[in-house]
């Protein structure tokens, strides 16, 4: 079996942090011209992609623009920058708790996206610590929830990036998170939730199926004090918003979660009130590069739990 080959390098520097994007144009692919297919393929209107041709903003592995006649290569890429969505800025900082040669590991906070995606491109925890760290190959060796705070790693040299991704995939990292929810004095914890999970695309709830689990989480209590709890959450997979399912299955949802047990109004762009009450506590492994045992702990509070009052208001 041939073995996957790694994508040309851009040609094409990277804009407010954020990657170009490449087309490939497929093998078999019966257009004339490049921009026949471009036209066919995305979703900008015609006159768009025109414009972006006639300005050279598309170009080819070797940085040449595209012109409107190029012939159609089989295989062949382009490039290009998107128009960036206007983004509202998250107004919380990310704080550094570790960086070496090899990894970055940052404290997200609510609200910012990890990765580009959708409406958030520029305004995410990495685009913005390249700029800040000004380190362009920078990137995500996993993904937090927008909503969702706390430790996130990162990866400095892209020839390693498969070591520290595998290390999500084969679940060899031992995650903590907290949350802050009603208490039930009848919910008997700990316990270890199994389920099975389902999140269809363009759906924004995940949803509980009949069939074999593929989500487990260890649920504790910490403490509890007027009515609301701190719980210690340990996911042993990693499902979208596994643990907001399970807390919500539970009947204790996490405060300030708009999705579980219910879907409600979309939090309004530039809202930044009552945060989601779910932290990415820490993360532990073995540096696969290094050797290095590691433990990054976020020092970052729940606000429902520190402050309840502030945090509602």
């Amino acid at each position: 079996m041939s073995r996957r080959t790694s994508p040309p390098p851009s040609p094409l520097p990277q804009r407010d942090g954020v990657d170009a994007v490449r087309v490939r144009l497929p093998a078999d692919g019966l257009w004339a011209t490049v921009r026949d297919h471009l036209v066919a393929r995305l979703s900008a209107a015609t006159e768009a992609i025109d414009a972006m041709l006639d300005a050279g903003s598309i170009v080819d592995v070797d940085g040449r623009p595209v012109s409107r006649d190029m012939t159609y290569m089989p295989g062949m890429s382009v490039w290009f920058h998107r128009d960036l969505p206007t983004e509202e800025r998250v107004p919380f900082e990310i704080e550094v708790l570790y960086r070496d040669e090899h990894l970055v590991v940052a404290d997200k906070p609510h609200f910012l996206a990890t990765t580009p995606r959708g409406s958030h491109v520029a305004e995410t925890a990495l685009a913005r610590l390249r700029r800040e760290l000004g380190v362009p190959a920078l990137s995500a060796a996993h993904r937090l929830d927008r909503l969702t705070a706390g430790v996130v790693l990162f990866i400095v040299r892209p020839e390693e990036r498969g070591a520290y991704q595998s290390l999500f995939r084969d679940k060899r990292v031992r995650k903590a998170y907290e949350a802050v929810a009603s208490y039930d004095p009848t919910l008997a914890l700990p316990r270890t939730v199994r389920s099975r999970i389902v999140k269809e695309r363009g759906v924004l709830a995940a949803c509980e199926v009949p069939g074999e689990p593929n989500a487990v989480s260890r649920i504790e209590l910490m403490e509890h004090r007027d009515g609301r709890a701190r719980y210690r959450l340990l996911p042993r997979t990693g499902q979208t918003h596994q643990l907001r399912v399970h807390m919500s299955t539970l009947g204790v949802p996490i405060l300030g979660d708009p999705l579980y047990p219910v879907v409600t109004s979309p939090v309004p762009a530039g809202d930044f009130r009552r945060p989601l009450q779910l932290l990415a506590r820490s993360l532990e492994f073995t540096d696969p590069v290094t050797g290095c045992e590691h433990r990054f702990v976020s020092p970052r509070e729940l606000r429902a739990w520190s402050s309840y009052e502030a945090w509602a208001t």
